[in-house]
């Protein structure tokens, strides 16, 4: 059974038709790249997934049950969660605390609630360990490297013990060396049983750590192909273009 479906997905704003007429399925552990050219409606797309707006038109499944999202909050507590391409973290404070942020775990000191900073540190370190990151808990996020704070990023949709992770342009602006350690990242998440969306305009990247591609044009999903099955040439020629669908 698959994870994770969509059928006949739209969204319009007004008279612009963002996204038209998708539909696919996420099975469980698998890599998933989402390309497109700007404009082509993946953002979109993984925000309808996220919970950030409904679509006009269409429905999702989630583990064979009819799914409906508000908020963000409604996808989280369904086991999706986004990585956004900005990361969203706190450079001031330490790996822990982000990877806590909002989710913070409290102690009782009579009729005085307090921060319990031993069992976050604790987990945190647990997490960063199971993702075979060099992170440390307490370091400050200002401190870190590009592909430490995707590793920061990371843990929070482990602390939730996602099911889906959607991750926008990890791999942007950081150095070959990050890249790499972004992109083995999202292989122990896999290797854990989750399934990763990566929207990505590297080429090289969704070809190295996907098993699927798919790829949306003016909208419309043009081609869901295996990526054994397919080539950096093919999906070129999809977004531009130049092949109209496979």
């Amino acid at each position: 059974m698959a994870i994770l479906e969509l059928a006949n997905i739209s969204k319009h704003f007004g008279a612009i038709q963002a996204v038209n007429d998708v539909s696919f399925s996420l099975e469980a552990g698998e890599v998933v790249g989402l390309m497109g050219d700007n404009g082509a409606g993946k953002s979109t797309l993984v925000k309808m997934i996220a919970g950030n707006f409904p679509p006009s038109e269409g429905t999702m499944r989630m583990d064979g049950q009819p799914l409906s999202l508000h908020r963000p909050v409604d996808a989280r507590r369904h086991g999706i969660e986004i990585v956004h391409q900005d990361l969203a973290l706190c450079n001031n404070l330490t790996a822990a605390a982000n990877v806590f942020l909002g989710r913070e775990v409290h102690r009782w000191f009579g009729p005085l609630r307090v921060l319990d900073y031993a069992r976050m540190y604790k987990r945190a370190g647990e997490i960063f360990a199971e993702l075979k990151s060099e992170t440390r808990p307490r370091d400050l996020i200002k401190s870190m490297s590009g592909g430490q704070r995707q590793a920061v990023a990371i843990a929070r949709t482990r602390l939730s013990d996602a099911k889906v992770v959607l991750m926008d342009e990890p791999t942007a602006a950081i150095s070959v060396r990050q890249v790499a350690e972004v992109l083995n990242l999202i292989r122990r998440l896999r290797d854990q049983g989750v399934t990763v969306v990566l929207i990505s305009h590297r080429m090289p990247d969704v070809f190295d750590v996907a098993d699927r591609v798919i790829v949306l044009r003016r909208g419309r999903m043009v081609a869901d192909r295996r990526i054994a099955e397919s080539s950096p040439e093919e999906v070129t020629g999809l977004i531009t273009g130049a092949i109209e669908r496979v």
